[in-house]
């Protein structure tokens, strides 16, 4: 049940209502953004909600309980401060939301219906569509520690310990916005940044990070494939700094790294063919550890 400022409640009452809803949206970077369903811009909390956005919201479900509350927001890639480049670089992933319920001849009388997070975006043309998550759905996320043969730590996180140092580089030639070939990593073995992080510190992606799908060398050239493709082009010259990936494999981690003490899986944890098979005869029987210490 919501609890609306007495204003409000009077509004509502008098029969001839001034409503719109206001969205603001909060950024992982920071950055916050306000829009809204009226002819006129709005501003309260410090905020200004931007107006002819073409923002249209659709039907709103609730539930009592645990259930996921969702609401989609759709519209048009028509204000200056949304664009597609900035929802392709991933900066509105996750980002959080609130909607109002506002009165905008007198913007003290509002009332918060709903916040959670931004969900799946999906973008065609000029539109796009956008799935709002209620609060609930981080109850939907899996949480703790998986048990897996590969390490579920990330490397050069606290729980790998490994210490990373990015290494510079420049783009050589391009591709396309995902390939490209490099100077700077001649000495590295092919595979050694397969896995792991690209971000650019020049050209139109300067400030943008993205993950390595392979990283290929071969008669002096160095080419790099992104599993994702850049949302503005990749030039010659680019600048980047990039760090080493892992395969998550304890081999990996005790040969390449020197870091077995700390990985973070479990590479001896039988599959389903041990589970099922049967002992051989000259297998031990007593219940111990199936491997020699």
């Amino acid at each position: 049940m919501k609890t609306l400022p007495p204003g409000l409640q009077d509004h509502l009452g008098s029969g001839a209502t001034t409503l719109c809803w206001c969205w603001r949206l909060n950024r992982g970077d920071g950055t916050v953004l306000g829009f809204t369903d009226h002819d006129r811009a709005l501003s309260f909390d410090g905020v200004a909600y931007e107006a002819a956005t073409g923002f249209a919201a659709g039907e709103v479900q609730s539930a009592l309980g645990l259930a996921v509350d969702n609401l989609n927001l759709s519209g048009a890639l028509s204000s200056a401060t949304l664009n597609e480049d900035d929802l392709a670089a991933g900066l509105y992933d996750n980002a959080g939301f609130q909607l109002w319920r506002v009165n905008w001849q007198d913007v003290s009388q509002r009332v918060l219906m709903k916040s959670g997070t931004l969900g799946e975006v999906t973008r065609q043309g000029s539109a796009f569509q956008a799935e709002l998550r209620g609060l609930a759905q981080a109850l939907n996320q899996k949480t703790g520690r998986a048990f897996s043969g590969l390490c579920d730590a990330d490397l050069g996180d606290g729980r790998c310990g490994v210490t990373l140092t990015p290494i510079s580089g420049t783009v050589a030639s391009v591709f396309d916005a995902r390939r490209f070939t490099v100077s700077g990593l001649e000495g590295a073995a092919a595979g050694d940044f397969t896995g792991g992080k690209l971000l650019f510190t020049g050209g139109a992606n300067q400030g943008r990070a993205a993950e390595v799908k392979r990283h290929s060398a071969g008669g002096g050239v160095v080419t790099l494939e992104l599993w994702q493709a850049m949302s503005t082009a990749v030039g010659t010259g680019d600048g980047f700094t990039i760090t080493p990936g892992c395969d998550k494999s304890f081999a990996t981690c005790r040969d390449r790294f020197g870091n077995g003490v700390n990985f973070r899986g479990f590479p001896h944890m039988p599959g389903n063919d041990s589970v099922v098979a049967a002992p051989a005869a000259d297998q031990k029987r007593d219940g111990g550890s199936r491997y020699d210490n």
